[in-house]
């Protein structure tokens, strides 16, 4: 696995860790339908989140959430309208982005945006 994926990978460990240490409930990991993917799908008080989970080892070329642009918000956003359909049990929904920096395999900072877009 190549050094970029193995971040992604762990990044997304942390988070899934975090969030459930704040009384998020993951459903799903890394949901997929066709060639989109959402990183992970949590129920919080009855609001369904979808979260963008961007891990850098280091902010030399920006800050982890600065890659989440109009892009990739489109790209999260046709995700979840499938999700939607396939789940038409949840009203509420929410998109959040959790930005992690790490420094020799420890973490160096974690932030967690809510309601980072619409």
């Amino acid at each position: 696995m190549a050094k970029h994926n193995e971040t992604g990978t762990n990044g997304e460990k942390i988070a899934e860790n975090f969030l459930q240490t704040k009384g998020y409930t993951i459903l799903y990991r890394n949901w997929k339908h066709g060639k989109k993917e959402v990183d992970l799908v949590a129920e919080h008080d009855g609001l369904l989140v979808f979260v963008e989970v961007k891990t850098r080892s280091a902010a030399y070329f920006g800050y982890p959430e600065d890659a989440v642009g109009p892009a990739k918000q489109d790209y999260l956003k046709t995700a979840a309208e499938e999700f939607l359909y396939q789940y038409p049990q949840y009203q509420r929904i929410r998109f959040d982005i959790i930005s992690i920096i790490t420094q020799k395999d420890a973490i160096k900072e974690i932030v967690h945006f809510e309601d980072a877009f619409f």
